[in-house]
This record gives C-alpha cells, structure tokens and sequence, in this order.
C-alpha cells in the first residue's frame, strides 16, 4: 500500500510523505467499497452546502469529477462520515489535519479535540489531481463499524474543501440472527422420564 518502506511514526501519527501512494491505473478495483456504504446515512457537521457530504463518495470512475465539492463553514470544523476511510483533497482549501476515531457516535465539536484519536495524518496538499493515498493502521481499522473524520485544519484557505472520499480494503457481512440458547436452571423430572427409564433397564440388565 506504500509507495516507500520508510514509515516514521510518533505517538500514533503518521507522516504523510512515507504512507501515500500516488495515482495508479490499476488501482480501481481495489476500490470496491463504495456500493456497500449507506450512502443516506452520511451525516457533515458544519458542510456549507446541505447534503455535499454524500455527493463525495463516488465511484473510482467519477473520482475526478469535481462537480459536487464538500465545503466547510467559514469556521473549520468536523466532517462525521460512517463506515468510510478518506482519500484526497486540492489545493489550499484541501484538509491539511485529519484525524480519525473508530467505531464512536459520542465525538462532536466539543470532544474531538479532547479525545485521542486512534490515527492521525498529516495530509498533503495537492494542485496536480493525482489520487494519494494515505494507510490506515489496519489492526485499528479490522471491525470497523463507524468511522467519525475530524478535519481541524486546512492549508491556509478561508474553508476546507474535499472534492472526493474513497474506500479500500475489505467488506464482511455480520450475522445478525440472534442466537438462541437455552439454560435450565432448574430440573423438569418429566423432560427426564425417558432418560430415566433408560438408565433402569440399564441398571436391571447389570444385576
């Protein structure tokens, strides 16, 4: 997944010039979990424009289509997506911070900043269109459920910008059936005639 062997981490954060990948033609169809997010459930604090957020996740096909772009408020703050990892970002208003949290629905404005992360990344800024991508710790990252984005800083523009979100990895479907077990707490001597009886003809025969 890394274009160098060269990672430099320090207190989970990882550097970004070490864990990208630049752009390969080959690499769409490792990009295949798009149809299983639920795209109506995509849900933006602060985007300028209602609803940008789910427009940004798009096929591999349509990753330059800059047509629908996910803007911040005048005031940078958080961008909450479920069950996604993040990919991207031009120019000066591209996201410069980001931080990730796992499987979490408490985090907010006010506690994104006070809570650890469990992964964080320098991003870089990027004029020339080319997708980079940045790894995720994937021992972190195996049930993930919810992924909650928090984007504190950009690269000097007035609002943060992302003009495409893409996912790799692997998609499992859980089993949700409930799984039915029965204690006995205490004896029914009728659920145990049968067996009873068995164990008489058995002890009949010994004498």
């Amino acid at each position: 997944m890394s274009c160098s062997n060269e990672t430099h981490r320090s207190s989970d954060h990882s550097h970004s010039h070490h864990d990208h990948d630049h752009d390969d033609p080959n690499r769409g169809e490792q990009y295949t979990l798009y149809k299983h997010i639920d795209v109506e459930s995509i849900r933006a604090l602060n985007e300028k424009f209602p609803n940008s957020a789910k427009k940004i996740f798009k096929t591999w096909d349509e990753r330059f289509d800059q047509s629908h772009i996910l803007e911040s408020d005048v005031d940078e703050s958080s961008v909450k997506l479920k069950g996604i990892s993040i990919l991207g970002g031009p120019s000066e208003s591209s996201p410069m911070k980001m931080k990730a949290f796992i499987n979490r629905e408490d985090i907010d404005f006010d506690t994104c900043e006070s809570i650890k992360a469990d992964q964080e990344w320098d991003l870089v800024e990027n004029d020339n269109l080319s997708l980079l991508e940045y790894e995720t710790r994937v021992s972190k990252f195996t049930s993930l459920r919810n992924l909650t984005l928090y984007f504190s800083e950009n690269n000097g523009a007035e609002t943060t910008k992302i003009s495409y979100i893409g996912l790799k990895g692997e998609f499992k479907v859980l089993n949700k059936d409930p799984i039915i077990t029965v204690y006995e707490l205490a004896a029914n001597p009728a659920d145990h005639k049968i067996k009873s009886s068995l164990l008489d003809q058995a002890d009949s025969s010994i004498q």
